[in-house]
Parts: C-alpha cells; sequence; structure tokens
C-alpha cells in the first residue's frame, strides 16, 4: 500500500519505520450507525477524510496510543477498544525508495461520551452515516478497515445512542 502527501522531517537518507494506531468510533444515533471522520491537518494525507489515529510514542502500548490520540483529536471518550487489523503502507521518494514504512494498527471502539471538537492533528470532525461514507473520498483501506469494523462481534449490539 502507498500513501500520498508525505513529507518526512528525516534528515537522513535512512528508511524511517512508523507505528500508528487508528480508531474506528461507532455510535447509534436513532436507527443509524455513524462512524466518527477527521479532516486530516498534518502528513501523511493532508486535508483528507480518515479516521482518528496518531503516531505511536516511545513507551505506549498501541491500546495507550489509540486512546491518547482519540482524545488530542476529537475529545472523546471510548470504550470497548478491539482490534480492527493492522495495515502495512509504505512512503516512496522520487526515485522509488521506500522512505517511509508505517504500521498501522487500527481498532474499534465505540464512542462513551464527550462531543467531538478537533484538536491536535484534525481540523475537523464529523460523524457520519455508514451508507454515506463514499462520499468522503477515503483511502481504500480506511474504507476497507471502517466496513470490517462495523462486522466484528457485538458491533451493532453495543453502540450507544445518542442524542446529537
Amino acid at each position: 500500500m502507498t500513501m500520498k502527501n508525505y513529507v518526512s522531517n528525516s534528515s537522513t537518507n535512512q528508511p524511517t519505520r512508523m507505528v500508528g494506531t487508528g480508531v474506528v468510533i461507532l455510535r447509534r444515533v436513532e436507527t443509524e450507525i455513524e462512524v466518527l471522520l477527521i479532516r486530516r491537518g498534518k502528513p501523511p494525507r493532508v486535508d483528507d477524510w480518515s479516521i482518528p489515529g496518531g503516531r505511536q510514542e516511545l513507551g505506549e502500548t498501541v491500546r495507550e496510543s489509540a486512546t491518547r490520540e482519540i482524545k488530542e483529536e476529537t475529545n472523546l471518550t471510548i470504550r470497548n477498544l478491539d482490534l480492527v487489523d493492522v495495515v502495512d503502507a509504505t512512503i516512496r521518494d522520487a526515485t522509488g525508495n521506500i522512505s517511509v514504512q508505517w504500521t498501522l494498527i487500527d481498532f474499534r471502539a465505540f464512542w462513551d461520551c464527550g462531543t467531538a471538537k478537533a484538536g491536535s492533528d484534525a481540523t475537523e470532525v464529523r460523524w457520519v452515516p455508514i451508507r454515506k461514507l463514499k462520499k468522503y473520498d477515503l483511502w481504500d483501506e480506511t474504507l476497507r478497515v471502517i466496513i470490517e469494523a462495523t462486522h466484528l462481534p457485538n458491533s451493532r449490539d453495543k453502540v450507544k445512542y445518542s442524542n446529537d
């Protein structure tokens, strides 16, 4: 898989390995299941819609990373964090060599409380009904992970109702 719009901060020509976490956050509004999308404010994929998440910090578990990123990017509290998939993505330089390799660990969680608002790396947040996701021109892997998350056991039964 390749990712676009990545600007490396590395001053060396050595490939960089990165670990990131993403979270498909689900909630129920009346009869619909919604997922929280963010508009990315920083590379990779700047200005694209995606699921919230970010880079794992040294010393964090991936679950701690996912929970921290959600709080920083969306102001939400989540519950029932379950693994969906692990996605490998590479970014190539102008000569075709790999400059960055990402390992993206994607989870599914349920909205617990809080009002979604953009913070840190997100410029916008939006609850989107699953049936309207195609309008957001998501990266193919992001769309696949969201759909897969909705099919995990208990995805529909544990989604909390919102009055928004």
